[in-house]
């Protein structure tokens, strides 16, 4: 079946953003999304080196959660990896905006990050999460404010401190 979310790519490449379509990305999905309400912004917490080192897992899961863990993977170098047009297992338990339906209401985009607070963020991967992120809100018709982090997102409160960049300074 394929999935709903079959307009990403288009949507970011528009945007003037590199796009990589994962094989099977249209029909990959735990079920299809609801209406798309925002975008929440997380990081890999890899050291891994190289661009994106964990796409795999993103498409397969891990141990403990089955994939796709997001819609979109962004690398170092600015790249979107398009990796699922269905529900992913991205958001928890929590709520931004009174929505509490975080995997069928939100695209999850994991950006290749270490985690750690003074790693730097590559400057053409904080523009093209910026400029991803706003064609996502404009294409679904939502206002920057729809754009959350993980940490602002999830519950209880301080459960997650993904992405380390200053979440209010992004979406303005």
């Amino acid at each position: 079946m394929t999935y709903s979310l079959t307009w990403l790519p288009e949507v970011l490449e528009k945007a003037g953003l590199k796009v990589a379509e994962q094989p099977g990305w249209r029909t990959r999905g735990h079920g299809d999304m609801g209406t798309v309400r925002g975008v929440i912004c997380h990081h890999t917490a890899t050291a891994a080196p190289g661009n994106m080192p964990t796409l795999g897992m993103l498409s397969t899961g891990r141990s403990d959660l089955a994939g796709p863990l997001a819609q979109l993977g962004l690398g170092r170098d600015g790249t979107f990896y398009v990796v699922a047009a269905g529900k992913a297992y991205h958001a928890g338990k929590g709520a931004w905006e009174s929505i509490s339906t975080g995997n069928t209401s939100f695209v999850g985009i994991e950006a290749e990050h270490s985690g750690k607070l003074g790693d730097a963020w590559p400057e053409v991967q904080m523009d093209a999460y910026r400029r991803g992120v706003a064609a996502i809100l404009q294409k679904i018709g939502a206002s920057a404010n729809m754009c959350c982090g993980h940490k602002e997102y999830a519950l209880p409160k301080g459960r997650k401190s993904d992405p380390t960049f200053d979440m209010p300074l992004f979406r303005s």
